[in-house]
């Protein structure tokens, strides 16, 4: 039940940020490997973007990707989600006076995180190809041309195989969701511990607390893997060989060190706005979902055995 809660949660914030993850994926790919002044700028900031994306594609190319990104979340939140709850409930991540750890809790949301980072790896590229994917006058990146979500698997599969097909780039996705999700669990831990204790919120406030704690976490996160989400986003979308070899990048560290020669540390930022303006979205609706389905969960657990106790 805690993957499923975790699954439904992120799922549902996906569906009002997906058009935001469009954006922040067409900037991380704008002007790749290029020094600033010698690339075309089809986007010049957010707004100016959301612009470019509808007049030339049509309002819903901004929700391009919405399935496998919404088939993403199940894998990827269902599963670090759900590892966290259960760390939660078993209190592993507490030290022995009963407090949130830091190191358990950043452990545990790390560890959780590559997991699910991995087993939503092919759903993750897929949703990178869709979401980059525009018409020719406002293209950045390579266009892989991927018209719908099991076509796209079903091309990756028989052209490359499994692992340099469907789970290629998920190294990437591993750290990035990794980081991502060590700093994202820990800090809205101890931060939701800290309001209680200082006073400042009560336990009986939990949806409060859950807003104050993600938007937070979402601020932290989005800063810390910037990024880590900028080189995922490139390995995954960059063009491959006959044998599914990266053309740009044969490893995330190579990746790493191109960017910062060519573009320096603006390079590896690129898209710090967009990504905190769909992290920060969704950290919170996702957090909020996640944490009212939990309630729901226990008000009809509770109401079960009440049942069956009489």
């Amino acid at each position: 039940m805690e993957f499923i809660l975790g699954a439904l949660g992120a799922s549902g914030a996906v569906c009002f940020t997906n058009p935001l993850e469009v954006i922040k994926t067409r900037f991380q790919l704008q002007g790749e490997l290029k020094k600033v002044g010698n690339y075309k700028v089809h986007y010049r900031n957010f707004a100016h973007a959301i612009y470019v994306v509808a007049k030339n594609e049509g309002p819903l190319a901004l929700q391009k990707g919405l399935l496998p990104s919404m088939g993403h979340q199940v894998f990827l939140n269902g599963t670090r989600l759900g590892i966290f709850d259960l760390a939660q409930k078993k209190k592993w991540i507490l030290k022995s006076d009963g407090t949130v750890s830091l190191i358990k809790s950043a452990l545990v949301g790390g560890g959780a995180g590559m997991l699910g980072g991995f087993l939503g790896s092919p759903l993750g590229m897929l949703k990178i190809h869709l979401q980059s994917f525009s018409a020719q006058s406002i293209a950045v990146g390579h266009q892989h041309n991927t018209t719908s979500t099991i076509n796209g698997l079903l091309t990756l599969y028989r052209k490359y195989g499994v692992v340099h097909g469907l789970w290629r780039g998920a190294t990437g996705a591993m750290v990035r969701i990794g980081v991502a999700s060590a700093t994202q669990l820990s800090t809205i831990s101890l931060l939701n511990e800290s309001l209680i204790n200082h006073g400042v919120l009560t336990k009986d406030q939990k949806f409060l607390s859950t807003l104050i704690c993600s938007m937070s976490g979402g601020v932290l996160m989005s800063i810390v893997m910037a990024p880590f989400d900028l080189v995922s986003t490139r390995l995954y979308n960059q063009a491959v060989d006959a044998r599914g070899r990266g053309l740009l990048y044969s490893s995330y560290l190579e990746c790493l060190t191109k960017t910062f020669r060519q573009e320096g540390i603006y390079g590896l930022y690129k898209g710090v706005v967009p990504c905190y303006l769909r992290l920060g979205p969704h950290v919170v609706l996702s957090m909020v979902f996640w944490d009212r389905l939990r309630l729901l969960e226990s008000n009809v657990s509770n109401h079960f055995k009440t049942i069956q106790s009489l």
